[in-house]
């Protein structure tokens, strides 16, 4: 009852002019999405007020409501799941991995889902459980460009708390060469947050592979470097 509530709410704010601005920005680098046609800030708050309804129940009941919202592949409804299992963070156990990596493999298709999946509930994970890196390094090796940037943006959450910078630089080893644009973006993402904590290292890692590194993986990931260093790193060869 309580998502159809939701889809109900959901439909009620849905706007013809919104869902048609949606689709353009969002097909231009995924598949055609379902969409109600609701601005983000109303589907956040929405999902804060139905989650007030839920709270009590219990963390797998939770997840089991993410997992009704998701079966609908419908992008809002996607947005309240991810929120709603970060918002349990604070229970995780290691076994909510294979529910979290389930959902990137089933219901990611696009930058906006893989990004907020990835730097909340995936990331949160992750930042709790560090002995599941290994396991998200495989995704660099995957044929969907959405897993392969998974694999970086899941690191972003962690980066920005001074933490797994090791992991940080394996994993743009990993994806260093790879030819998507969305992954390029993404390892570049990943790199440049951690520039914020650790610029001197992040500095020397892209002088080292500056060669090989894509542009566009180069300029994201000295953006917030100081105007020398940027300079100094995208000097031509």
């Amino acid at each position: 009852m309580i998502v159809q509530e939701i889809r109900d709410r959901l439909e009620k704010h849905s706007n013809p002019e919104e869902r048609r601005t949606r689709i353009h920005w969002e097909t231009q680098c995924q598949e055609m999405p379902n969409l109600h046609g609701v601005p983000s800030p109303i589907v956040r708050k929405l999902s804060s007020e139905f989650f007030q309804k839920v709270k009590k129940q219990s963390k797998q009941e939770i997840l089991q409501l993410c997992d009704d919202l998701l079966e609908s592949d419908c992008s809002e409804e996607r947005t309240i799941a991810f929120d709603w299992a970060f918002r349990l963070r604070k229970t995780y156990e290691e076994s909510d991995f294979w529910l979290l990596e389930t959902w990137l493999m089933k219901y990611v298709h696009g930058w906006g889902a893989c990004d907020d999946l990835c730097t909340h509930a995936l990331g949160a994970f992750i930042y709790q459980f560090p002995e599941f890196i290994q396991k998200t390094r495989e995704w660099t090796r995957s044929k969907n460009r959405w897993v392969r940037r998974a694999s970086a943006v899941s690191l972003i959450y962690s980066a920005r708390r001074k933490k797994h910078l090791k992991a940080v630089l394996e994993t743009a080893d990993a994806l260093l060469t790879d030819q998507d644009v969305m992954v390029q973006k993404g390892y570049g993402w990943m790199l440049k947050e951690a520039s914020n904590n650790y610029p001197k290292e992040v500095f020397i890692y892209v002088m080292k592979n500056k060669k090989e590194m894509p542009r566009t993986a180069l300029r994201y990931a000295i953006e917030k470097l100081s105007p020398e260093l940027r300079r100094e790193a995208m000097k031509r060869e």
